[in-house]
């Protein structure tokens, strides 16, 4: 599925990025006009996940948030039937959606980044940057556990 997230559903992104989710923000396109945004869904089919119940009614296919929340339209989103659990194997910058590839154990990275031959990294090729499973994975893995699957974030 791929999918674009309007100017007013951008702090999803990186979680359906590392769900494996294609995922373009209509933000980092510069994109803000409905017409701008619905013509990118329909010429990259795409489905367009907005809080704008006019936009979503003229678009082909749509997803219509209620939330302003991440962790409640992450619910949403579940509850509408999209797969939240994080890939094994990363496809999707979570940065730009830029396609991802592991970086050999024996290739060096940068100083940010840890050594390819202790943990897995992936490196994007549109941006340069490289990701691994860290601490902002273990944040987003817990943070997709506690979504309830019927559309609310669980209670602690």
């Amino acid at each position: 599925m791929h999918l674009l997230l309007d100017v007013m559903c951008g702090g999803i992104d990186s979680y359906l990025r590392m769900c494996g989710y294609d995922t373009v923000y209509a933000g980092d396109r510069g994109l803000e006009e409905d017409d701008e945004v619905l013509a990118l869904a329909r010429d990259e089919d795409r489905t367009l996940i907005t809080r704008d119940v006019d936009l979503a009614a003229r678009a082909d296919e749509s997803l219509l948030l209620e939330s302003r929340e991440v962790d409640a339209q992450l619910a949403e989103l579940a509850a509408a039937g999209l797969d939240l659990t994080l890939t094994s194997d990363p496809e999707f910058c979570g940065r730009c959606n830029g396609p991802l590839e592991p970086v050999p154990e024996t290739d060096s990275t940068p100083d940010y980044a840890p050594d390819p031959g202790s943990i897995d990294v992936w490196h994007c090729e549109a941006c340069g940057q490289h990701f691994w499973r860290g601490s902002h994975w273990d944040r987003v893995a817990r943070t997709l556990s506690e979504i309830d699957r019927d559309g609310e974030p669980d209670s602690p």
